[in-house]
């Protein structure tokens, strides 16, 4: 069992880790993307023209919304980044710690700012479909329901951390 579980672990680990870096790369992508909508500015107009796209309204939208996903890849860097100092609490035996729901309630902030840029999202793209461009966007409570969790789970784990110091002063 205890086996499986560091192989779980470590796998884990290494996920995380790809998704922290794709993560970034994604970041630079957003910023690149944001720095070529002005260099780039005759090309894309051009095709948003040829696509039958209000380019007046969809350009300054597009700048904006590449924008508002730097706060998003933020916040999901620090939830992967604290996702990962967690488990390795885990490896080391002592998830139940103070610092862990501290991390916890870190990441329920990040999760719930992730979650209000997703709004903006369905703004920037009922903006862009007014201009003419074919998007779609749909709101799910499945991402409030997991900031709820993750702020009730920090305070499990704070609770733990709390009983734990009980016990190990009582020894």
């Amino acid at each position: 069992m205890a086996e499986r579980s560091g192989a779980a672990l470590g796998l884990s680990r290494l996920l995380l880790r790809v998704f922290v870096v794709f993560n970034l790369a994604m970041g630079a992508v957003l910023v690149a993307g944001f720095v070529g909508s002005f260099v780039f500015e005759g090309v894309v107009s051009r095709w948003m023209r040829s696509e039958g796209i209000d380019v007046s309204l969809m350009l300054p939208t597009l700048r904006v919304w590449l924008l508002l996903s730097l706060p998003f890849v933020a916040a999901m860097h620090v939830l992967l980044t604290k996702t990962l100092e967690i488990l390795k609490t885990v490896r080391m035996g002592g998830p139940f710690v103070a610092e862990n729901a501290a991390r916890l309630r870190i990441m329920a902030w990040c999760l719930l700012a992730m979650q209000v840029l997703h709004l903006a999202n369905g703004v920037m793209v009922k903006i862009s479909t007014a201009a003419g461009a074919r998007m779609d966007w749909s709101f799910t409570l499945t991402g409030w329901l997991a900031v709820l969790l993750l702020f009730v789970l920090a305070g499990v784990f704070e609770e733990g951390a709390r009983l734990r110091a009980d016990l190990e002063a009582m020894i």
